[in-house]
């Protein structure tokens, strides 16, 4: 069967700021409910794994697993499987992806599935995540364009994520209390299942953007080449460094709780503010502002957004705190332009290895800011311990910032054109490496570290 021409379906054309022209799409009107349940399949997952394996073996460490398995294969996939975005059909990508996931739930919720095979699969679920992640981010560019509808789209997909932190694991205790963990873990099942057909129907079939070699090979490549342009590791960086920093208060909410001397019920509401900032931050500068707007607040807020963490070791009330984190929070939001920016400097054949890539270093990384912000806590005061991260978090997210500037056009910088404009964005034009898909040397760019010095 012939593939469909990988042109995008018309486009409603923006004339208001706000999210309703993006819902207007019918693909993304897909995707969005697609991403919605398989999203809620993992949260519940999650709870009904940790659960079982905690009733199973009453090992604290090994139901603990459970969460830290979600993150530690996300480098692996993102990297070794990260070709597969580009190399094959992209809906056929993320329904075998969604697929996959339901054969490992089904296993999952099997009466004869032992502890170590019920954490293998859940490393399985978390390697093939990065490369349903990245495939559906590029996918997007061509649903919605490379514009402002992209980034609304974007940003959609994220308000649904930290929507799920809110009320995700509610839903899933309050499941708990109906069906067992296996029973859970079958409603996991049906909800892969109907992502699966939702992808199958509701998407156009479209031409894989750039094949050929052997997969890892061709994986690594990709990688190479998406690092290795300074302009992409600059906006990368400034991707995954602001919430590798912000994850430390969420970390340590409960050593902060028990430190400031009030009730688990103050835990969840420390967990919860965050999430909040998040959402408002990200409608606000939906809803509200221009493209040229949120063009000009990335670096700002970027640069700005851990100032908060700072009044940690003052010791405030907690009110304050919550405060705080809900402000940390809404820097997010400098992410919609951002998005824009990079998807501008990646060119169309890498652009399903690059989302992978930034897909698994921000999990990965994350990761990686909640273990030192747990290692830190050891041996000094929480307050301590987040202070110090506002303050190291800033000088990296500043420094950041300028290298972004230098390697952007000015129009970039100053919200105009690129943001201003439905179609691609000036920015800066990919090299001849790039544009030709050569395998680029590590140690082209080298020289230019991520500051610029």
């Amino acid at each position: 069967m012939p593939e469909e021409n990988r042109g995008t379906t018309t486009l409603p054309t923006p004339e208001r700021t706000g999210y309703g022209p993006v819902f207007a799409v019918r693909e993304f009107r897909a995707v969005f409910l697609a991403h919605a349940l398989s999203l809620l399949g993992v949260v519940v997952s999650e709870i009904a794994l940790t659960v079982l394996v905690y009733g199973l073996t009453g090992s604290p460490l090994l139901s603990a697993l459970v969460f830290a398995l979600g993150f530690l294969p996300y480098l692996v996939g993102g990297t070794l499987l990260s070709g597969v975005a580009d190399r094959f059909p992209p809906r056929r990508v993320l329904v075998v992806c969604d697929l996959v996931c339901a054969g490992c739930a089904a296993l999952m919720a099997l009466p004869a599935t032992p502890v170590a095979a019920l954490l293998v699969l859940r490393c399985v679920i978390a390697a093939v995540s990065p490369v349903f992640s990245g495939t559906r981010m590029a996918t997007l560019t061509d649903i919605l364009g490379d514009g402002d509808l992209f980034v609304l789209g974007r940003s959609l997909l994220r308000i649904v994520s930290q929507s799920a932190v809110l009320v995700g694991f509610g839903l899933g205790g309050v499941l708990l209390t109906v069906v067992s963990p296996r029973g859970a873990l079958a409603v996991t099942l049906g909800t892969f299942l109907a992502s699966a057909l939702l992808l199958r129907l509701g998407t156009r079939r479209r031409p894989a953007r750039a094949g050929g070699g052997a997969l890892v090979r061709y994986s690594l490549s990709g990688a190479r080449q998406v690092l290795a342009d300074r302009r992409i590791r600059a906006l990368l960086l400034l991707l995954w460094v602001p919430p590798m920093f912000v994850v430390a208060p969420e970390a340590l909410a409960a050593a902060y709780a028990d430190e400031a001397g009030v009730g688990t019920a103050w835990i969840g509401l420390l967990m919860c503010a965050m999430p909040v900032g998040t959402i408002a931050g990200e409608l606000y500068a939906g809803a509200a502002l221009s493209p040229a707007a949120r063009s000009r607040i990335v670096l700002p807020l970027a640069g700005a957004g851990l100032l908060p963490l700072l009044l940690y070791p003052f010791h405030p009330g907690l009110g304050w705190i919550l405060l705080v984190l809900v402000l940390a929070g809404s820097a997010g939001a400098y992410t919609l332009g951002l998005d824009r920016w990079f998807v501008d400097a990646v060119p169309e054949e890498l652009r399903g290895r690059a989302m992978t890539v930034h897909t698994a270093g921000l999990m990965t990384i994350q990761g990686v800011g909640m273990a030192l912000a747990g290692a830190a806590a050891e041996f000094w005061a929480v307050s301590t311990v987040v202070g110090g991260v506002g303050v190291l978090g800033t000088v990296c997210c500043v420094l950041l910032a300028v290298e972004v500037r230098r390697t952007g056009g000015a129009g970039e910088v100053e919200g105009k054109g690129a943001a201003e404009r439905p179609g691609k964005g000036p920015g800066r034009r990919p090299g001849k490496a790039l544009e030709k898909g050569a395998n680029i040397d590590t140690r082209d760019g080298a020289d230019h570290d991520m500051t610029g010095r």
